[in-house]
């Protein structure tokens, strides 16, 4: 077995050492095999990379600091449970919260001496960490899907129930965080039930969706659900099994995935066919290389019928076969909606996710304001937007104006091509970054606005996502413009994926410097005005084109503005990935 699993079963259920070695003033940080028990408790030892030379040449010691993950099913807060978050990051965070593409939050830059303190002030407002992150599975994520229409209100319930049925049952958490409380929402009745002491080979994703808004992209998810529908009602879900989007530059063996249709289900057998599924893929999953070791190798590799054999032998009955369900937009959910109750929702963009108080924009003041003022629920996007619920029709002015005041921008004012792109947080926070993806976010969004409208393009809106490595956390591989950290300042560019999520993208430039971005994409853009049909998105464009006819287009701009060519090479896990779609 690989050594992350040698330390799960030596770790008593996620306990290891970790009550002595929080309190250990010594040190800055968590030992080897702690720090990666901390990552089911909801948390990620990190450095600051940019102080990482200075440090090295002064000779100061390394000082850890630690990312903690809230898990916030479907994306709903109370207006309790957002103040307790905006609390802690602004004592004992780096004073910002951000958005994940899971529709949870993150702080980041917590000492090892804030850590309890975090974890209480969310577990006060019965918001957990636990899970967050680790081998188990992860927040489970939901469409706002009109916010507060008959659907959601009937989906939330399903997620809910996911998410405590399939959550990790071990005391350790109370014992390690909360001093032995007993949180009602966490309390177990035995030790691992489900996962055992190896939990899972891997993370495990799970995604709710309707086929009118794939705002979740899920077909990206490990397990997806859309749900069918007789009018307002929920009538069932078509279950997807396999989607998953880490892979390892340079090695074949590891690509993104989409999921598989296994079966259509009553709304009553959503619970137990997500538990037999995760049974699968605990007891089959690659526990020796953890680069292998998602669900989806499963799926590709033995096939869904024999997926969904195994499936039922856990369920004990035969499932019905899957239904088509076509997969027809995807929402940004911004701007102002009137609600079913008279009341108003208002969705707001947050540039890569990360609600901050800068010199131009106020975004955490102002969003404390409207959640202390107006007590709207919250609920969070998987494209790291906003979305304040069940507001009074009499409170739109205000809001606007108090919006205003803090420099937030109006929905109305954001460009197409903004609304649903997203950047990974990368450099200088996450180990595993090659490369930067949101701090360079916003320059190059500038670009690409300003060569889509010179080309006369500015009301398109490819979706456009950038992560700083391959591990596609901001899901750049089902976008239409993706942009894979490679190394420092070269990305791959991948082109070609669907405006809704239901289609990979395939590489069709490597080592693609970031001031080369643009101009590789001006011919194809310029293809597109040209040759698109009606309606016809970029991605739509891109994929009808073909791989090798957009690598023409590139390879022919043999100009570019650094004086330098771009390597238009094949990918070869790309162009494996593509192939299984």
């Amino acid at each position: 077995m690989a050594n992350v699993e040698a330390i799960k079963v030596q770790s008593q259920f996620l306990r290891g050492t970790l009550t002595d070695d929080i309190h250990q003033a010594t040190t800055s940080g968590v030992t080897a095999a702690n720090a990666t028990l901390i990552k089911f408790h909801g948390l990620y030892q990190q450095e600051d990379r940019d102080a990482r030379q200075t440090r090295k040449q002064v000779g100061t010691t390394k000082v850890q600091q630690f990312m903690v993950r809230s898990k916030v099913p479907g994306g709903h807060l109370t207006p309790a449970q957002y103040l307790a978050h905006d609390s802690v990051a602004t004592d004992v965070a780096n004073g910002t919260l951000r958005i994940t593409t899971r529709q949870d939050f993150q702080f980041h830059g917590v000492l090892k001496g804030g850590l309890k303190h975090t974890i209480a002030t969310l577990n006060q407002s019965l918001v957990t960490t636990l899970g967050a992150c680790g081998d188990v599975v992860r927040n489970v994520v939901l469409c706002p899907c009109g916010v507060s229409d008959q659907l959601r209100e009937e989906l939330f319930p399903h997620v809910r129930q996911l998410s405590t049925h399939l959550a990790p049952r071990t005391n350790s958490y109370s014992e390690v965080w909360l001093d032995g409380e007993k949180v009602a929402s966490l309390e177990p009745k035995e030790e691992e039930p489900l996962y055992g002491r190896t939990y899972l080979p891997r993370k495990f994703k799970i995604g709710v969706a309707v086929p009118w808004d794939n705002c979740i992209d899920v077909m990206a998810q490990d397990l997806g659900f859309v749900a069918t529908t007789e009018g307002d009602h929920l009538q069932g879900f078509t279950v997807y099994v396999g989607g998953g989007l880490g892979m390892t530059h340079n090695k074949p063996a590891t690509y993104p995935a989409l999921g598989q249709a296994l079966a259509w289900i009553p709304p009553e057998l959503t619970v137990p066919v997500a538990e037999a599924v995760v049974k699968v893929f605990r007891d089959w999953g690659d526990r020796e290389n953890r680069k292998h070791a998602r669900i989806k190798y499963l799926v590709v590799e033995r096939g869904i019928a024999w997926v969904k054999a195994e499936v039922e032998k856990h369920l004990g009955f035969t499932l019905e076969a899957p239904r088509a369900v076509p997969i027809r937009q995807a929402h940004a959910h911004l701007g102002w909606v009137a609600q079913r109750d008279g009341r108003w929702s208002l969705g707001v963009h947050v540039e890569s996710g990360r609600i901050a108080d800068t010199d131009t924009q106020q975004s955490k003041t102002a969003f404390r304001a409207i959640v202390e003022r107006f007590q709207p629920d919250t609920l969070l996007t998987c494209d790291q937007n906003i979305v304040f619920s069940n507001l009074p029709a009499a409170a739109r002015s205000e809001i606007d104006a108090l919006l205003k005041q803090h420099g937030v921008t109006p929905a109305e004012n954001i460009s197409p091509v903004r609304q649903r792109a997203l950047a990974c947080p990368a450099l200088p926070t996450c180990g595993l970054a090659l490369s930067e993806a949101e701090r360079i976010f916003p320059a190059f969004l500038n670009e690409l606005e300003q060569e889509l409208e010179a080309l006369g393009l500015e009301t398109e809106a490819p979706v456009v996502r950038i992560t700083g490595c391959p591990n596609g956390c901001a899901r750049p591989y089902t976008a239409e413009i993706g942009l894979v950290g490679r190394s420092g300042d070269h990305y791959v560019l991948y082109l070609g994926g669907s405006h809704v999520g239901t289609r990979l993208g395939t590489a069709v430039a490597d080592l693609v410097t970031l001031k080369q971005i643009v101009p590789t994409l001006r011919p194809v853009l310029r293809a597109f005005r040209a040759q698109r049909l009606p309606g016809e998105q970029f991605g739509d464009f891109c994929h009808r084109l073909g791989a090798d006819a957009v690598r023409q287009l590139i390879a022919q701009a043999t100009t570019l503005d650094s004086g330098a060519s771009v390597s238009t090479r094949a990918v070869s896990h790309a162009q494996e990935a593509s192939a299984l779609t």
